[in-house]
């Protein structure tokens, strides 16, 4: 059919996808929030959003395994609860994750030129949108490089840090925050998990989808997890909770401390390299789920072209560039993290909550049941803005559903 995507990616290409979008932007901007939020127990509050990330890879990697198409949640949710939680969950998604596009850009903005950074997030996502019209494959091949220049980039963080004789262990701990701070800082973590699910969203173009996805998903989760850990641990060390929650460029500010101060330049150049390898993906995944939703009608029929040559969604991508383009031109930083990550734990949310439903497992429906309550308590412990904006706007959705639906049956 001419609206069917190729199947090209194996387990190494599905695994750099997501680590393309995990291992990107998010340890660079992540952690000074989540520790202004966690203070001394910022590693209590990592342990927790990674306990909610391997519930939803767990979950995901199910739901994908029985659905391989293009879509992720939205096809999960339209499968095994309903058109309406399919419809959510897309909305969830495509929303939540333009946001979160629009949020790499700008931080490829402020490392690359601050003060200008507008501009030059625009200008990103008009480049990273042709990188995704030369397809899937090419995407691939440019994340994995980019994958492989930020962990060198990390790699070096780590070793200056722990090597350094301003490191002192005692730093990693300090004062409670008590459990809402934990949440919050999790919250905010969990920001930099999220990407595998561009694997799930990739499944009608991954080879053997039974076998790849469920293996690709943990391997890349666990991967990344890996990598925070250590970053976490380093930066701690050397500046403290206290200090590296004043701080706007953690790692920066981490390496000049241990007393690196030229490779400073080289961790903001990295920076900015992990928020194009992380606005790749998100614009890859994004797009792929406005053609699922397009398929189905709830969004405009166009947008399910798929180019006859390239064997990608261009039409979706294209439209997706557009609207990240000028949110990227526009919109605050931190209001685009905030209002990403509650749409984001929406949509895995409705995740586990497909996933308890294929059946009687104790080990699925505990993780189903875990990852489900864990989402909906890190939703509800962001920011008070963050949280009303994300529920009006997915009852803007549900609300748009609703009329769409009547004036069907009506006609």
């Amino acid at each position: 059919m001419d609206n069917e995507l190729r199947r090209t990616l194996g387990v190494s290409d599905a695994v750099v996808v997501g680590l393309g979008a995990m291992v990107g932007a998010g340890i660079f901007a992540a952690l000074a929030p989540a520790a202004r939020a966690a203070g001394g127990a910022l590693l209590a509050a990592l342990a927790v959003a990674a306990l909610v990330a391997y519930c939803n890879a767990h979950s995901s990697a199910r739901l994908a395994a029985r659905y391989p198409s293009s879509g992720g949640t939205y096809v999960y949710g339209r499968e095994r609860l309903g058109p309406f939680w399919g419809y959510l969950a897309g909305w969830g998604f495509v929303v939540g994750k333009t946001a979160s596009c629009a949020a790499m850009a700008l931080t490829v903005g402020a490392y690359v030129w601050p003060g200008r950074e507008h501009v030059v997030a625009a200008l990103a996502v008009v480049a990273v949108t042709a990188a995704g019209w030369g397809g899937v494959q090419k995407s691939a091949r440019i994340a994995r490089l980019i994958v492989a220049a930020v962990l060198a980039v990390l790699a070096a963080v780590v070793v200056a840090c722990l090597t350094s004789g301003a490191a002192e262990y005692g730093r990693l701990g300090g004062a409670d925050p008590g459990a809402v701070g934990v949440l919050q800082g999790a919250g905010l973590l969990f920001f930099a998990f999220a990407g595998y699910a561009r694997i799930t969203t990739l499944g009608e173009e991954v080879r053997d989808p039974e076998r790849t996805i469920p293996r690709a998903v943990p391997i890349a989760l666990g991967i990344a997890l890996g990598v925070y850990a250590a970053v976490t641990v380093a930066v701690l060390a050397v500046l403290g909770a206290d200090v590296l929650a004043g701080s706007a460029a953690p790692l920066a500010d981490a390496v000049r401390a241990a007393g690196w101060p030229g490779l400073a330049p080289v961790v903001r150049a990295g920076a900015a390299l992990a928020a194009v390898g992380s606005l790749l993906a998100l614009v890859l995944g994004v797009s792929r789920t406005v053609l699922a939703m397009a398929r189905d009608g709830h969004l405009p029929r166009p947008l399910a072209a798929v180019h006859p040559r390239r064997q990608v969604p261009h039409r979706a991508e294209a439209a997706v560039g557009a609207v990240v383009a000028v949110l990227a031109a526009t919109v605050d930083l931190r209001g685009a993290i905030g209002f990403s990550s509650f749409g984001v734990l929406a949509y895995y949310a409705i995740a586990n909550a497909s996933a308890w439903t294929l059946g009687s497992a104790v080990k699925g429906r505990a993780v189903a049941a875990v990852g489900l309550s864990g989402c909906v308590l890190l939703a509800c412990a962001l920011p008070l803005v963050s949280t009303v904006t994300g529920a009006a706007v997915l009852a803007l959705g549900a609300l748009s559903y609703g009329v769409r639906r009547r004036s069907v049956s009506g006609s």
